[in-house]
């Protein structure tokens, strides 16, 4: 279970000051450390994709530059979405419940598991930041043959992170009943 991995390795790591508050709070540190990591990781991603958007504007104004109108609104579209995607993540749940919260509490497990899940995206946003440096090089390089697809692949991408991302939310609160 890879979820125990997760819990156990915040526990490792944590101070003498954490597991006495874990002692006396019934794990509320553990659960504390969890929402920080998974925090630290949301806000790495966030940032790359902060970096993207601006290569990405200059990709998008060398394509005017050079007269390349038809796909203009692709470009436009890549951007609009990135800014979409860059704020769920920075804006994400991140696990807090109420005390009288009706959805039920947060448990350590389930936020080890929305941490799981939030590092398995680290691929996705590596092979978004390829494609993206790869179009800022054929950009420089005035390579306007291959940018129709490579924007499309580009925003295709962008999509595929992006309803990954929002499967998270299912991590913290599966439909069991």
């Amino acid at each position: 279970m890879a979820e125990r991995e997760t819990i156990e390795k915040v526990k490792d790591k944590q101070g003498v000051l954490s597991q006495i508050q874990n002692f006396f709070t019934l794990g509320y540190g553990t659960k504390e450390d969890l929402r920080e990591v998974d925090r630290k990781l949301r806000d790495l991603y966030y940032a790359d994709l902060r970096d993207m958007r601006h290569v990405w504007e200059d990709v998008y104004l060398a394509a005017l530059n050079a007269g390349l109108t038809a796909s203009s609104s692709d470009f436009k579209k890549v951007i609009q979405v990135l800014d979409r995607v860059m704020e769920e993540v920075r804006h994400a749940d991140y696990g807090y419940a109420g005390l009288m919260d009706r959805k039920g509490h947060i448990r350590e497990v389930e936020l080890a598991r929305v941490f799981n899940h939030d590092k398995t995206l680290s691929n996705d946003v590596e092979s978004l930041k390829e494609a993206v440096n790869k179009s800022y090089s054929e950009a420089e390089a005035e390579n306007w043959v291959n940018m129709p697809a490579e924007v499309k692949k580009i925003k295709g991408l962008i999509l595929a992170f992006e309803n990954k991302w929002r499967e998270r939310e299912k991590r913290f609160r599966p439909l069991d009943i």
